[in-house]
């Protein structure tokens, strides 16, 4: 707080004083923070392993089989009962010729023929499956909720909650981009507009209006049709056809702002323009601006799923939100995807829009909590 200047410190009081924002922050923070460690709490493959003295890192490094005794040079399928018998045991004869009640005697007794084994072992992750990993089970897929899978399994078998972890971290932070990159370009062209006004104004006016007529779910269709769909075009895209939204609002305020008596002595003292609009009259229009960052998020987070949902969005080979929504509407005997769907975008969205709220209210001046 010693480094925060007197306005900033206030208005960190203000948000801490809004408990349902505050808290919110907190929550969205924490399951944000689990979402980018995903790979350490949904892998299919393990996070350490020990053997024969040796330590390893399975999900960082690619090990063959015949690191543990294998006989095959191809990654190792850490599943496999048999791998998993030689990294604990690291004995050939014990985990391929002998019965499954000798392993299991020599396992618990740590010697085989009188001779000690050095142990190994695994460390899984959480959830031992990634959000692809094909999950081998008895029954017809999509299944229910179990012990081995706590959200169910999907229509092709994968595990619901992994694909929800990395779903989560894809859908906000595909946002978050799409919302940082539309204010900055948005914020800019509309404070060109509102502080110098006549010719550039008359000029961006008619820019926006043909822009903002362009369909964008059609143009990002056509697109999907025309050449493969990535998470970085589809930000491209999003990012190009979005930066309008903030425009109307800032040159509002601009043109507001730029006839008030501090600007004009401003200009009479030889301040330059660039820096009277932003950092003079941008702090007054950012309340406007902030009104309007929950609904840009949200509506990112939402346009992601309707595109995932409809086929024309991320690639079949991420994990999606709206995939799995697509999911639970083909699959209405199994209640679970449903749920889980709408629980994950009701309890995301809902955190969002409170932070933001919580922010806006935090950097209005005519707002003082107690």
């Amino acid at each position: 707080m010693m480094a925060l200047s007197p306005l900033n410190q206030r208005r960190w009081r203000n948000f801490k004083a809004n408990r349902r924002a505050f808290w919110s922050l907190w929550i969205f923070a924490i399951l944000f923070g689990l979402s980018l460690m995903a790979e350490l709490l949904a892998n299919d493959r393990p996070l350490l392993v020990k053997h024969q003295g040796e330590y390893y890192t399975p999900f960082l490094n690619f090990y063959p089989s015949t690191a543990f005794g294998d006989d095959f040079r191809t990654e190792a399928e850490y599943h496999d009962p048999v791998l998993q018998c030689l990294i604990v045991t690291g004995r050939n004869e014990l985990c391929f010729d002998a019965p499954e009640a000798t392993k299991a005697e020599a396992e618990e007794a740590g010697t085989v023929d009188g001779q000690p084994i050095d142990r190994g072992w695994i460390l899984w992750a959480l959830v031992p499956y990634s959000f692809n990993t094909i999950v081998d089970k008895p029954g017809f897929a999509p299944g229910p909720p179990d012990a081995q899978n706590w959200l169910g399994t999907d229509d092709t078998s994968r595990d619901v909650l992994a694909r929800v972890i990395y779903g989560f971290r894809i859908s906000v932070v595909f946002a978050l981009i799409v919302t940082a990159c539309t204010s900055i370009i948005g914020i800019a062209a509309g404070a060109a507009q509102g502080y110098f006004g006549g010719l550039v104004d008359l000029i961006f006016q008619r820019i926006l209006e043909i822009w903002s007529g362009v369909p964008t779910l059609y143009v990002i269709i056509i697109m999907a049709a025309i050449v493969p769909m990535n998470f970085w075009l589809l930000t491209g895209l999003m990012v190009l056809f979005g930066w309008t939204a903030l425009v109307g609002v800032v040159r509002a305020e601009f043109l507001r702002a730029r006839n008030f008596e501090y600007v004009r002595a401003a200009k009479a003292l030889g301040v330059g323009d660039s820096k009277i609009m932003f950092r003079h009259v941008l702090p007054n229009a950012m309340v406007a601006t902030l009104t309007m960052l929950p609904f840009m998020i949200t509506g990112a987070i939402g346009t992601l799923a309707v595109l995932d949902f409809l086929g024309y969005g991320l690639p079949s080979s991420l994990p999606s939100l709206g995939e799995l929504t697509q999911q639970a509407k083909q699959n209405l005997q199994a209640p679970w995807l449903a749920f889980t769907a709408f629980f994950t975008f009701a309890i995301m969205l809902s955190l969002l829009v409170f932070i933001f709220e919580g922010v806006r209210d935090a950097f209005d001046p005519r707002k003082t909590f107690r």
